[in-house]
């Protein structure tokens, strides 16, 4: 069997308070393989995205890292020094953040900053690299990248400047593409012009993809297997399309509901569109026993007093569930 490039096992995140520090992500294990799109969703709060920053090596205090393992193709790098994780970030590990406005330098044309890692990572000349992220535009589908090299952020649409972050995080061919909320705030024609691009890139070049959104169709149209994420931990792992048909765990039955279908309003006439009723806990009031019992319809006492563990599925995949059956 072959061996996955990215092994998260264990993981466990802490947050320092005032008083006390508390687990913002625990016990938080999944695999990628090479050339897989692997979906971590759930909604804003749960861990998704301080999971990510941990495999990045980017956490900052408050955050640290409390326990686990992050293996990426046999190398722990949960212990990794500063530099050693600077010469994995960009090179082997390429990220796409939530909101390029702000992770790109708004002081800067996007051209040099694309250039930069050509620079760094490879040894290129000032000239080679100005070339090269005229190519890695061009690859983006970014219409005149001879002219485009030159302008800065703020002079680029949503849609631009994403495909820059692309062409930034793959510049160097990277084995893993972490892309978090890669279309955030772009409209849906954009959004689908992001997802296919993204997919013909790594599919041509066998990248990794953990792929992190609170948007379960854009997971089900892109990842083979999904992971669902509630208040820092893991609930329900499974194939996408088992996770679409036959969600086990009373969180993702309610995600998977609460997404529009074609014709159910003519179906149901005025029915409003179900939601999952309350929010997401803080990381200092987590409730006793199963996380997601106060907003649960199907909790009972040992619900609300042990905490489940993850249990095999007869068809495979995991769920956090006691009445999972």
């Amino acid at each position: 069997m072959t061996a996955p490039l990215l092994r998260v096992e264990d993981l466990r995140l802490a947050l320092a308070g005032d008083r006390a520090s508390h687990d913002a992500v625990e016990g938080v294990s999944f695999e990628i393989g090479r050339g897989e799109a692997f979906g971590l969703v759930g909604e804003s709060g749960c861990g998704k995205s301080i999971t990510a920053l941990a495999v990045m090596g980017l956490l900052r205090a408050p955050l640290s890292l409390a326990g686990g393992r992050i293996v990426l193709d046999g190398q722990e790098i949960q212990d990794a020094s500063a530099a050693e994780m600077r010469r994995l970030r960009g090179k082997r590990i390429g990220m796409i953040f939530q909101e390029p406005m702000t992770a790109l330098n708004p002081l800067s044309p996007v051209g040099r900053q694309i250039a930069e890692m050509f620079v760094l990572h490879e040894g290129a000349s000032w000239n080679e690299a100005m070339d090269r992220a005229e190519e890695a535009l061009r690859q983006v589908h970014v219409p005149s990248p001879e002219r485009r090299i030159r302008d800065f952020p703020h002079q680029l649409s949503g849609g631009m400047r994403q495909r820059v972050m692309i062409a930034m995080a793959l510049a160097c061919g990277p084995d893993l593409l972490i892309a978090d909320e890669p279309t955030t705030a772009l409209d849906v024609t954009v959004q689908a012009e992001i997802i296919d691009l993204m997919a013909e890139l790594c599919s041509a070049k066998g990248t990794a993809i953990l792929m992190i959104s609170h948007d379960l169709g854009l997971v089900a149209n892109m990842c083979r297997n999904v992971a669902v994420m509630y208040a820092g931990r893991i609930v329900e792992r499974q194939p996408a399309d088992a996770i679409f048909a036959h969600p086990r765990h009373p969180y993702t039955q309610g995600l998977v509901d609460s997404l529009p279908r074609l014709g159910e309003r003519a179906k149901r006439g005025r029915q409003k569109l179900r939601e999952i009723a309350g929010v997401v806990p803080s990381i200092a009031a987590y409730p006793s026993g199963c996380r997601f019992n106060p907003r649960c319809p199907a909790a009972t006492d040992i619900c609300r007093q042990v905490a489940p563990d993850l249990t095999a599925l007869p068809a495979g995949g995991l769920v956090r569930c006691h009445h999972h059956g």
